[in-house]
């Protein structure tokens, strides 16, 4: 059954649209968890009246902890929890690698010190702003780990080896930065940003991350015979005509943009491009085409609810989504290990 969804268009439509209406229903339960005793009918009101117009019947106070404070962080986990998704599945398709994912990596990390430079530092505060100095660590991180990987063998393996190595240079270098530039009210605050947070989003952060994460999908749709054909080796794709080079640069310099986007809003959050790939591909198979809004969906739909964990978990006080995400993470992260090291 599972195979046939990629052959029957009905089955598929049924699948994401029930995925978007479960997303939906997510983000409205996750908007009601708190002290404020807002319900789901209150949140659809509050919706409603913002779209179509009248009134929703609540406070003012209720008003602004749905629009400024609940629902963009709702909305932006959906997006963070999307882009991380995709850029797992094309990290793991790209390097052939099933451990790959952004943060094993490095290029979270990476990504962190671009963006810990901007903030205690100031390194190009006024030019690029904290988005673009996480975009150019993640760039920098992802060629560290491509030249150490070439320079050992250039073997998958070697790869994620590779990542590894840059994962602890770039997060030493964060802490270096963070000790002794930042005093103590912003080194806490920034360690706790490193964990990984999505507490109180602006709307602007919430559209920009969405609109990259969006973009980023659409370009890896473009690119999904491709990616099908990388998941043979390079050879494989070059004799089906494929420009190998030029296709990965695109594919790479997404990863890293829709990284260092997350990472700029909501910090280092690890393990979801790991983990949601591979039931992406228990669900619907290996095919690009399918795989990656299933995969989008499936993120989205994860970070919401690990949002809502982290909420819940030690309240009144948030735990860093970064926690919950590494404790669904390590334990998906031994099974493919050991499942991969039988192969």
């Amino acid at each position: 059954m599972i195979h046939r969804l990629q052959t029957r268009p009905t089955a598929l439509a049924t699948l994401w649209l029930g995925g978007l209406v479960l997303l939906t229903i997510s983000i409205g339960f996750a908007v009601t968890i708190g002290p404020s005793g807002l319900g789901m009918s209150d949140v659809a009101a509050s919706v409603r009246a913002e779209i179509v117009g009248g009134t929703s019947g609540l406070s003012r106070l209720e008003e602004s902890i749905i629009w400024r404070l609940r629902l963009p962080q709702s909305v932006l986990a959906a997006a963070c929890g999307a882009g991380l998704a995709v850029c797992g599945g094309v990290l793991q398709s790209l390097l052939r690698d099933p451990l790959a994912d952004p943060f094993v990596l490095g290029v979270s990390s990476g990504a962190s010190v671009g963006a810990v430079s901007v903030i205690l530092l100031g390194v190009g505060a006024g030019v690029i702003g904290m988005a673009g100095g996480a975009f150019l660590g993640a760039i920098a991180a992802f060629a560290l780990v491509l030249l150490l990987a070439r320079l050992a063998g250039g073997t998958t393996d070697r790869v994620v080896l590779a990542g590894i190595a840059a994962t602890q240079l770039f997060s030493a270098l964060t802490s270096f930065i963070v000790y002794t530039s930042a005093d103590a009210e912003q080194t806490r605050g920034v360690l706790f940003w490193l964990l990984g947070s999505l507490s109180s989003p602006s709307w602007t952060e919430v559209v920009m991350c969405g609109a990259v994460t969006v973009g980023g999908l659409i370009v890896c749709l473009l690119y999904a015979g491709a990616l099908d054909a990388f998941s043979f080796g390079d050879d494989a794709a070059a004799s089906l005509g494929i420009h190998v080079a030029r296709t990965r640069l695109v594919l790479l310099s997404v990863t890293a943009l829709i990284t260092a986007v997350v990472v700029s809003v909501a910090g280092a959050i690890g393990f979801v491009g790991l983990v949601l790939p591979h039931a992406a591909r228990a669900i619907v198979g290996v095919r690009h085409r399918v795989m990656m809004p299933t995969l989008a969906l499936l993120g989205a739909l994860f970070l919401v609810w690990a949002d809502v964990a982290g909420r819940v978990l030690i309240e009144p006080r948030e735990l860093p989504i970064g926690v919950i995400t590494a404790i669904v993470g390590v334990p998906a992260f031994i099974v493919v290990l050991i499942r991969e090291g039988r192969r």
